[in-house]
């Protein structure tokens, strides 16, 4: 079944005006769960090789002789790549239908992943995951874009919630299956599983997705924004590669000199993209998309949140790891607490979000607080003795309300998002959170690694720090929560 976007009537998507919300008139719902449990595939995949690899850093520096750097190209080859390609990867699924940029995504992600798992040396290695980068930013904003082209009203709220509860147990589960993968060695080979995993899941989901998905696509195809394309690229690639490669290579002059760069570049984008839209072309990021009340309050929360957790998920494992000496194992064991409350509370947000609005957040943000508040009492008072579950009770809160924020979020920020510009809107989502993802790890993590080198409290005040870090930052964003577009029925108020 063909859905084409039926928002036409202003000249070439420039200044879309507000989606409908949910509950309004919107698209007929023709995403079957079938169909969208086959895209959450997808999404899922993508998410969980970003964070599993984290665990199998050691054991891939043994077997293939990696240096620091190399295995910190082995990482951020695929969070570049990946940020770097989902606006247009959303783009391309405007103009050309989602339904085939997602085949397309998965095919190539499946062949890369299985490159990855045979790959004979680190640089190989590097190689391949480039390629799985790039085809997850072809696969993931044809999630999103699909789920906002093909739902409206309550539909479309638990899809939203689904797919926000895919990405939280994909950067949980990641570390936890990767640590279980690697430790149990299979058959001698070490860490390769944890990509060949993905072959047989991507084969199953080519042969079962052509038949479930609906297609969808803008009806006026976008020409591509070159000026705009470069630009935003040059701005990713200088925050996000001497954010990864700079704390490796001892922070060079050139990490400083791209670093500094990046503002003029964002500030270059700004004004191509603003001249485009005055001229009625088509910019790779409208301005007035970004300008739209849910997509400009809604980033301003969902930055914070993503730097936030993906600091804490890598910092976490250093501290645990690193510091206590535990197994990955028994790191990704502890999480648990966190996989299952969160997952509890994101099946709870579809219902929540549509009697509360925004107010899910507020609360979600505020219970997340409290949870990094128990940590940090746990931690002070039991490090370096600390255990599974002298952690689990902080986890447990902290996870339930990470899955009240992250499952609505998405939905939150698109639900203004016009229907031709879903790819589009999608892409800038993923993008943001990709590279806040990226800033928190590098981030946070150097902060870490400064605060707890030679500390004589073996750096029980430097992963202290860093959850208070977390915690101010939950604690701001359920008060920036209420400055959001009300969702839901409370909309209606």
């Amino acid at each position: 079944m063909a859905v084409t976007d039926v928002s036409t009537s202003r000249p070439a998507g420039i200044a879309p005006p507000a989606g409908p919300a949910p509950g309004a008139a919107g698209p007929a719902t023709t995403l079957s769960t079938p169909a969208l449990l086959a895209v959450l595939v997808g999404a899922f995949l993508a998410m969980a090789d970003f964070f599993i690899v984290n665990v199998a850093l050691a054991d891939i520096s043994r077997s293939l002789h990696a240096s620091t750097a190399t295995l910190e190209l082995v990482v951020a080859g695929y969070g570049v790549t990946y940020a770097l390609l989902l606006v247009v990867g959303g783009r391309l699924g405007d103009a050309f239908g989602r339904k085939r940029l997602f085949l397309l995504g998965m095919a190539a992600f499946t062949v890369a992943s299985l490159a990855c798992g045979l790959a004979p040396t680190a640089h190989s290695l590097v190689g391949a995951r480039v390629l799985q980068g790039a085809a997850a930013a072809l696969m993931v904003p044809q999630v999103l874009a699909t789920v906002q082209a093909t739902t409206s009203g309550t539909h479309r709220l638990r899809a939203m919630a689904m797919f926000g509860a895919t990405g939280g147990i994909a950067a949980v589960v990641g570390q936890l299956v990767g640590g279980l993968i690697v430790s149990a060695d299979i058959a001698g080979t070490g860490w390769r599983p944890i990509f060949l995993v993905n072959v047989p899941i991507g084969l199953a989901a080519l042969v079962v997705a052509p038949r479930l998905l609906p297609d969808s696509k803008s009806l006026r195809a976008a020409p591509v924004d070159k000026a705009g394309t470069a630009l935003l690229g040059a701005a990713v690639l200088a925050v996000l590669v001497p954010l990864s490669e700079g704390r490796a290579l001892g922070w060079p002059t050139w990490s400083w000199v791209m670093l500094a760069f990046a503002p003029v570049l964002v500030a270059g984008l700004v004004a191509v993209e603003l001249r485009h839209e005055r001229a009625e072309r088509v910019p790779l990021v409208p301005p007035s998309l970004v300008r739209l009340p849910s997509m400009a309050r809604g980033l301003t929360l969902a930055v914070p949140f993503f730097v936030g957790f993906g600091g804490f998920m890598f910092v976490y494992a250093l501290a645990v790891q690193g510091l206590l000496g535990w197994s990955a194992v028994k790191a990704g064991a502890a999480l648990t607490p966190m996989a299952v409350s969160f997952f509890v509370a994101s099946l709870l947000t579809s219902r929540a979000l549509a009697r509360w609005g925004r107010s899910v957040l507020t609360f979600g943000l505020a219970v997340q607080a409290l949870g990094y508040l128990m940590l940090i009492a746990t931690v002070a008072q039991t490090w370096p003795d600390v255990s599974p579950l002298d952690l689990s009770a902080g986890f447990l809160v902290a996870g339930f309300g990470q899955g009240l924020v992250m499952s609505p979020l998405f939905g939150l920020v698109l639900s203004q998002v016009p229907l031709d510009l879903a790819g589009v809107g999608s892409g800038v989502m993923s993008t943001a959170q990709q590279v806040a993802l990226a800033v928190g790890a590098t981030g946070v993590g150097s902060l870490f690694i400064s605060l707890s080198a030679g500390a004589a409290d073996g750096g029980r005040d430097a992963f202290v720090t860093v959850l208070g870090i977390q915690l101010v930052v939950a604690a701001g964003g359920s008060v920036l929560s209420r400055f959001l577009p009300q969702h839901g029925r409370a909309a209606a108020r």
